[in-house]
């Protein structure tokens, strides 16, 4: 197995460029006698993301001075680009070619070609080995610099690096937390459709550096980060049975969770990592059940005769929604996360599945099977506000991004030679895209931000 990438966001020294500092630090920051402004205190250029339909802002991503720099910038440019909320201009339109990112650019020329904002940098070598990388990002029609900033890490962590800064600019201009330092654990798919070959992997969220965590021997479903770590649960046969397992993503140590009689389903975690909630079936009943993850007790939330699974906790672990035809048909509950109080939030015609709560706390997630149609939507915790973001030949299983903002899911193709594949689109129902991976791919889930 490849070496994992071990390298936490603290071992990121971040350093803001306008910071006064002696050393080295205020000779790549003096321009004259005059440092840069930090940000535009009114007017600052902003994304609003509570419109609907949002035009992509046309930013120019210069290619970064350096060896490595144009590599760095490139892989800028493309999570931009896939958030569907930057529209990176075609570097062949730009006037002005900038030799030195610490200069105050000639505005004028970036306006021209309706530049709303301007990225430039550089990616360096340390004496010691380590990569520094320095970026800054410009208002254009403002004429300010929004942020600048410094980093310093391991050269084998320039994706990361890039991701980084996506994020970072990101922010600036939207106000809310990238999610492009994130990893994506799914199950590889190979082989026949009648004998497909299942193994657990991850990958960048971007569809880069996909490693294998299991060899293919033994069945594995759905995979679910933690929250706080970087660790998954997931099922798998090994053995012939069921059995829910944890793995430790950097080492590949994992543990058996539990055997339990029947089948289990859906495991996961609490929003503090100490639990798992997850389905467990025996003589056609499922019910819901929570385990301490340090005691190993389990506790029963649910005590209908019917089918209750597909759990997924509130983001401040209060609450807990579900799926059950307790009805008569799949439709979406929500419960105390002790199992008090269930109520049904879902009223549309078709059968509901796979509930996922945001991590803002604002949507669920699901999707419903209509028509012979499979679609993904959102709705609020109450039930109300439904919206369909797309739907498909066999849609499935949603996970969302770190921030809230985007969602992937899977898509199977029909007939002998097809399978699934991963897809992302905007809440907004906007910017559908394929997810790039090596084979067909299922069942994926979101990692937190890396630390």
């Amino acid at each position: 197995m490849a070496k994992p990438i071990s390298v936490a966001r603290s071992a990121f020294f971040r350093v803001p460029l306008e910071a006064l500092a002696a050393g080295l630090l205020v000779l790549v920051l003096a321009i004259g006698s005059t440092a840069l402004p930090v940000q535009a205190q009114s007017g600052r250029l902003v994304i609003d993301l509570t419109k609907g339909t949002i035009e992509p802002l046309p930013i120019a991503i210069t290619d970064f001075a350096g060896e490595l720099g144009p590599e760095i910038s490139s892989i800028v440019d493309a999570d931009l680009r896939n958030s569907g909320l930057f529209r990176p201009i075609d570097k062949s339109a730009f006037i002005e070619k900038i030799a030195n990112h610490n200069q105050v650019p000639r505005f004028e020329d970036w306006r021209v070609i309706n530049a709303q904002a301007l990225v430039a940098g550089s990616v360096s070598k340390e004496a010691d080995g380590r990569l520094k990388a320095e970026f800054r990002l410009w208002d254009v029609f403002g004429g300010e610099q929004l942020i600048g900033q410094q980093y310093f890490t391991a050269a084998n962590n320039k994706r990361r690096l890039a991701h980084i800064i996506a994020d970072a600019i990101y922010k600036a201009l939207t106000g809310e937390d990238g999610y492009f330092d994130s990893r994506i654990v799914f199950v590889d798919e190979t082989g026949p459709k009648e004998k497909r070959v299942k193994r657990l992997a991850i990958m960048d969220q971007d569809g880069a550096n996909v490693r294998y965590l299991s060899d293919g021997r033994d069945l594995v479903l759905t995979p679910r980060f933690s929250p706080t770590r970087q660790e998954i649960t997931y099922m798998s046969f090994a053995g012939g049975n069921p059995k829910v397992y944890l793995r430790q993503i950097e080492t590949g140590q994992y543990e058996v969770v539990g055997n339990f009689p029947g089948m289990t389903f859906s495991p996961r975690f609490s929003p503090d990592g100490q639990k798992v909630v997850m389905s467990l079936s025996n003589d056609g009943v499922s019910n819901i059940y929570t385990m301490d993850l340090r005691s190993r007790s389990t506790t029963r939330l649910t005590g209908s005769n019917a089918i209750d699974t597909s759990p997924s906790y509130s983001p401040d672990g209060s609450r807990i929604t579900f799926e059950s035809d307790r009805g008569g048909r799949q439709q979406l509950y929500v419960m105390g996360a002790d199992g008090s109080n269930p109520q049904r939030i879902s009223f549309g015609t078709g059968a509901y599945s796979t509930p996922v709560w945001s991590p803002r706390g604002d949507l669920i997630a699901f999707t419903k099977q209509q028509g012979g149609k499979f679609l993904i939507g959102v709705m609020k915790p109450d039930g109300s506000g439904e919206r369909v973001l797309t739907e498909g030949y066999h849609n499935e299983g949603p996970t969302w991004s770190p921030n809230g903002r985007v969602l992937m899911f899977f898509r199977d193709s029909p007939g002998a030679n097809g399978g699934p594949n991963l897809y992302s689109v905007d809440i907004t129902g906007y910017n559908e895209r394929k997810v790039p991976t090596p084979d067909f791919a299922s069942d994926p889930a979101w990692s937190p931000l890396l630390n």
